[in-house]
């Protein structure tokens, strides 16, 4: 696992997995609303398929960073050196683990219960509307997961 710690592809100082974490988390909420674009096209079911495949992929991204995170020495290995306050750099760290945590366990819950709808025909149909709302809260977890790891990686290896 040795290309993990290898130099980056963004031309900062970060390992190689943070520069590929970070793009994912970037582009995940575009990946969930190219989904939501599948239902508006009538696609129920490859809709359902796709945000399973794309929460699932999510999680193990995630696994890889952490395994990441713990292989180099943990947080502060990468804080090391760094010119931003520590305490900054915590407080937005921990924000980001809150919002990426609850909007996780919210995106899981959203997507059971949907699954369950769906087998059951209630979704499309009678659930829809929670549904929709469901998501939409989910949607704007994973916006504000992305946006706050983001602006974790600029304060670590950027500015």
């Amino acid at each position: 696992m040795d290309y993990m710690f290898a130099p980056g592809f963004l031309g900062t100082k970060a390992p190689f997995f943070m520069d590929f974490v970070t793009i994912v988390v970037a582009l995940l909420p575009f990946l969930v609303w190219f989904g939501v674009g599948l239902i508006r096209k009538g696609y129920y079911g490859f809709h359902s398929f796709y945000q399973i495949l794309v929460f699932i992929t999510s999680l193990v991204v995630v696994g890889w960073f952490e395994y990441g995170v713990r292989a180099g020495g943990g947080f502060n290995s990468f804080i090391e050196g760094n010119p931003r306050s520590v305490t900054l750099m915590l407080v937005v760290l921990v924000i980001h683990i809150i919002i990426s945590t609850a909007t996780t366990i919210y995106w899981a819950k959203t997507l059971w219960q949907a699954y369950g709808h769906y087998q059951d025909g209630s979704l499309p149909g009678g659930f829809s509307v929670r549904h929709i709302a469901r998501a939409k809260l989910t949607l704007i977890g994973i916006f504000l997961t992305a946006l706050t790891g983001v602006w974790v990686y600029l304060l670590l290896f950027v500015y």
